[in-house]
């Protein structure tokens, strides 16, 4: 299974991808919507997005759900962020909500319930 993580904590950002590589997922790192979809334009092939909402910039979690679903609509997608979800606009269907603080499980949970 291959993850784009996109998190703009780096410590979190490293701590989770560190344990997803541990459970066998190959794991590429964003530190920023920017730069995720800097990587998704590069060609780059992702079976799930797993990305924190709230950013900095003008890029957030949801604007890369977006963008990626236009391109990629089969590609599963997972949110995560320590707001409300009634904080934020609609999520994109078909989008997993997954709140902070989490579990390396409970994101392990997710992934492998839509794994085939």
């Amino acid at each position: 299974m291959k993850v784009l993580l996109v998190e703009d904590e780096t410590d979190l950002l490293s701590l989770v991808s560190e344990a997803l590589d541990h459970h066998g997922v190959a794991v590429t790192e964003a530190e920023s919507g920017g730069k995720a979809l800097e990587v998704l334009s590069e060609g780059n092939q992702f079976d799930v997005l797993v990305s924190d909402i709230a950013m900095p910039g003008n890029i957030s979690g949801i604007d890369v759900a977006y963008e990626v679903l236009k391109a990629y609509p089969d590609m599963r997608i997972i949110l995560t962020s320590g707001h409300p979800l009634s904080n934020f606009p609609a999520l994109p269907k078909n989008t997993q909500f997954l709140s902070k603080p989490y579990r390396v499980k409970q994101l392990m949970d997710l992934l492998n319930k839509g794994a085939t």
